[in-house]
């Protein structure tokens, strides 16, 4: 029997699946409801009643479009589609007086709101409200919450549609938050008057339709109207979550998320959103050299033709951080590797396999998680890893996917089977695997960093192959597809790149330590310990001040905007790498970001795919034994993971409060 079902909203005749809700319903049809509770990423609360419609023939008052399926509508006496009105009297009536029951205690704080201007309540009180009110009583006040450094509370302002606790019920999966009392004493409080201890809980922000939760940190500084938007992507790990960033002059206000359905859907981690204050300090905005041991501030002239002296002749080494993009990745590659040089990608030593896309990607998109029937996780922790990518694996297991986990033992916000912590246990599944098509394996850096990480992909794919899975290779590392893309790796790795080298180029990798000997031209955005290591120092632009190209842990293709400009005599990094090849006598063939992505495509044409993410073919590893050792999870410090996080003041504190509470004493029972 089919499910569908026909309806009629002002007019507009459809034919939809009847489990859809009429608030759905209208949204197809393109008509606007007002809602403040409904979130179609959140479970339906139907408590703000501000999507009330008429049903015609149905019961004699409005009723709530989010909570009503348009199954359970009553045709008309003639077998006519059940008619929805959602302009009638009786509706016009309905919104008033609710807009009116929910501005009897809301403040007047426009103009010190920081939710002014983007504020839904402002906005329906316009659109759906009245311009008076009869109610003379005083207002009630609310106390405001301490929820931590990140999210500022105005509870006074609160209208209890309780989206926050719904997200973070739901989707960050913490128990923090609820709503207590009755009638007018309900509020929304947290457990214990505990500070949030997720990830993810700048999202409550966005959610927020009124000003009752904000950001602490864009507090006060800038109104929406004053700020130029730019859409653009994440490189705080591995993900591309798309966002936008909203710069004020020169300098990063503040970074909202953008939907894609595909990678982040609507949600950001809060090292995503929180990062903009880094972005201002510690940066390296002239060129330096070191003379005598100390570093003194020089010209580009200058620091250009000491870098090329440095160079010719010399055996030289590349190597590359994990923020850079693949335009730059793509000119240092032809820059070194034209001199005789080698460059190296993998800089924490991760045995990835060159030229193997099945094998360094995986063969699943993030998206094939939602479908996914049985999860399997090895060497991994997605909660520090990728918190975004960790919430949709959690939206699976509510969904009645089965996880296991093969490595460190950690909370994930969801139940897992725990299968053991060594490479004993993957060995042993992979011994005894069965045909499990639904199933998705994901394996982190964790699993393959060490000196048997090929033995332990091997090991992984064989299960895939067994099981007729899919396999998801979670990378930390903003740049490193895009640099095995490109082919930017060495035979022998990080050991075999660096061997004997006299002079070490270091394109923005602040994880690695340089041994004493080479001398080291260190070209990167912050004074982290790259640049400390550094004979000669080019300042190169961050993320947000260069156009880029990012290709992200499922080798999707993602291009970042410029959103502000460099600081000081900061340049974009093909650029300062295109000058120096000319100073070198070996000048790279292109003089525009135009030219370079166009040979750049000419040499690997799946990287003009943007926003697609490519079938990879399948090549298995030769299955050999891993070492008998444990897993060991790569990140240890979710917020202080690369150098722009380490400059953040905002990232310094909450790593402060995340080491204060795992001290905390527990009182025994």
């Amino acid at each position: 029997m089919s499910n569908l079902r026909k309806i009629n909203i002002d007019g507009v005749e459809l034919e939809l699946d009847g489990s859809m809700t009429i608030i759905q319903a209208a949204e197809l049809a393109g008509i606007e409801i007002p809602r403040f509770c409904y979130h179609e990423r959140l479970s339906i609360a139907g408590n703000c009643r501000m999507c009330l419609v008429e049903v015609v023939g149905g019961p004699p008052k409005p009723a709530a479009s989010c909570a009503m399926q348009v199954k359970d509508l009553r045709p008309g006496p003639n077998g006519e589609a059940p008619v929805v009105k959602t302009k009638s009297p009786m509706v016009k009536k309905a919104r008033e007086g609710v807009m009116e029951f929910l501005l009897i205690n809301h403040p007047l704080d426009c103009p010190i709101c920081d939710q002014g201007g983007e504020c839904d309540l402002q906005d329906q009180a316009m659109a759906y409200g009245v311009d008076f009110s009869r109610y003379r009583e005083p207002k009630r006040a609310s106390d405001e919450l301490n929820l931590g450094p990140l999210v500022k509370t105005a509870m006074t302002r609160c209208i209890s549609c309780t989206r926050c606790v719904r997200f973070t019920s739901e989707v960050a999966g913490i128990t923090q938050m609820g709503q207590t009392g009755r009638g007018e004493d309900s509020e929304i409080t947290t457990y214990l008057n505990l500070t949030l201890d997720s990830n993810l809980q700048g999202n409550i922000i966005d959610l927020c339709p009124v000003g009752a939760l904000t950001s602490k940190p864009y507090a006060f500084t800038a109104r929406p109207w004053e700020l130029t938007k730019t859409e653009t992507i994440d490189v705080m790990d591995a993900l591309g979550s798309n966002i936008r960033v909203d710069t004020k002059g020169r300098e990063v206000m503040r970074i909202l998320p953008r939907n894609n359905d595909g990678v982040n859907e609507e949600w950001i981690s809060d090292k995503t959103r929180f990062i903009w204050d880094g972005l201002r300090r510690q940066r390296l905005d002239t060129p330096y050299i070191r003379e005598n041991g100390r570093l003194r501030k020089a010209g580009w002239g200058e620091a250009l033709a000491a870098a090329a002296a440095a160079m010719k002749g010399k055996k030289i080494a590349g190597l590359i951080g994990d923020l850079a993009p693949v335009e730059a990745i793509y000119s240092l590659k032809q820059l070194v590797e034209g001199l005789g040089g080698k460059v190296e990608a993998r800089t924490d030593g991760a045995r990835l396999p060159a030229g193997n896309r099945s094998a360094y990607v995986g063969t699943a998109s993030i998206a094939d998680i939602d479908s996914a029937k049985t999860i399997l996780l090895i060497g991994t922790n997605p909660r520090v890893e990728a918190p975004v990518l960790n919430a949709r694996i959690r939206k699976a297991w509510t969904n009645g996917a089965t996880i296991g986990l093969i490595g460190e033992a950690v909370d994930l916000t969801y139940d897992y089977k725990h299968m053991g912590a060594d490479r004993a246990a993957l060995t042993e599944l992979v011994g005894k695997v069965t045909e499990k098509p639904d199933t998705l394996v994901i394996i982190g850096q964790g699993a393959l960093n060490e000196a048997d990480g090929a033995a332990v992909l091997s090991q992984a794919m064989a299960y895939v192959q067994g099981a007729g899975a899919k396999l998801l290779v979670l990378h930390t590392a903003a740049a490193r597809v895009g640099a095995m893309d490109v082919n930017a790796v060495t035979e022998g790795g990080l050991a075999a790149a660096t061997e004997g080298a006299e002079v070490i180029y270091n394109l923005g990798a602040d994880e690695v330590e340089i041994a004493p000997g080479p001398f080291v031209i260190y070209q990167g955005s912050h004074g982290d310990r790259g640049a400390n290591r550094a004979d000669i120092i080019l300042p190169g632009a961050a993320f947000t001040e260069e156009n880029g190209l990012f290709v992200n842990t499922e080798g999707r293709p993602q291009l970042s905007f410029r959103a502000g400009f460099a600081p000081g005599e900061a340049k974009e990094n093909w650029a300062i790498l295109r000058a120096l090849s000319a100073e070198l006598g070996a000048k790279l063939p292109w003089d525009s970001l135009g030219g370079l992505r166009a040979a750049l495509v000419a040499a690997h044409p799946h990287l003009a795919a943007i926003d697609e993410v490519a079938v990879n073919d399948w090549q298995p590893l030769e299955l050999k034994a891993p070492a008998k050792a444990s897993f060991r999870n790569v990140i240890r410090d979710f917020y202080l993971t690369n150098p722009i996080a380490r400059a953040s003041a905002v990232m310094a504190e909450l790593s402060a409060g995340q080491k204060a509470r795992a001290a905390q004493p527990l009182a025994a029972e």
